[in-house]
């Protein structure tokens, strides 16, 4: 099967680091004997959505091949936020560079504590917002391709040092699940195997990225629903 996976760091980061998306221990590539892993740090469902509508390799190359589509995406947006997301995303913006590294240092800094206090005042991405992006993915591609199975992710735990909440984690699996169900998405609940990975010790010491056992599990599970 040939796989296209639009997703965040949770496709190719691993227990230690970083991991190139052909490496084998991925979840992706133990779902399918092929996959096309489309995902940066950070990507919330409004990435997905520029990614398959802007990239031309997506588009044009990936999709068309596709024997299957994994919306890999809507864990971050999920996560409690200290500030509003445009103005994270905006810190790579900032110049001179000292500024930007001493504006970044006091986010990294204070987000924490701001998160831990107020329990997150917002999400990184209102649920209504994610909702809609998923939509505009499943319609856009349904429309020039109705038959392709389209599987979703549901928004795994954490325990971050970075997000020290989880306000947001049981609703936005409630409404992954009730997205799916309204348009016919198949959904692949990850919920245990990550608190089991997270129980035992396994992931990775941020507290958000999975360890191996956690993602040969979602490769298996993701390879069943499909």
């Amino acid at each position: 099967m040939r796989l296209l996976v639009l997703g965040d760091s949770l496709t190719f980061h691993g227990p230690d680091q970083a991991h190139p998306p052909s490496d084998p221990r991925l979840w992706p590539n133990i779902a399918a004997d092929d996959a096309d892993v489309v995902a940066q740090i950070g990507w919330t469902a409004r990435d997905a959505w520029w990614a398959l509508t802007r990239d031309p390799k997506v588009w044009g190359e990936y999709l068309p091949q596709a024997q299957a589509l994994v919306l890999a995406v809507g864990g971050m947006d999920a996560l409690p936020a200290a500030i509003p997301t445009y103005l994270r995303q905006g810190l790579s913006y900032i110049r001179p560079g000292w500024l930007r590294r001493r504006a970044r240092g006091v986010y990294l800094s204070g987000s924490p504590h701001v998160v831990r206090t107020l329990g997150g005042p917002w999400r990184q991405l209102p649920q209504a917002a994610t909702d809609h992006y998923l939509t505009r993915i499943v319609e856009s591609v349904r429309t020039f391709y109705p038959k392709l199975p389209i599987a979703v992710i549901t928004p795994p735990p954490h325990h971050a040092r970075l997000y020290p909440s989880q306000r947001f984690f049981d609703a936005s699996v409630t409404a992954c699940h009730a997205w799916a169900a309204a348009h016919g998405v198949t959904v692949v609940d990850v919920t245990e195997v990550c608190r089991r990975g997270l129980t035992i010790g396994t992931h990775n010491p941020d507290g958000m990225h999975w360890g191996w056992d956690t993602h040969a599990a979602v490769g298996e599970m993701v390879a069943r629903a499909l």
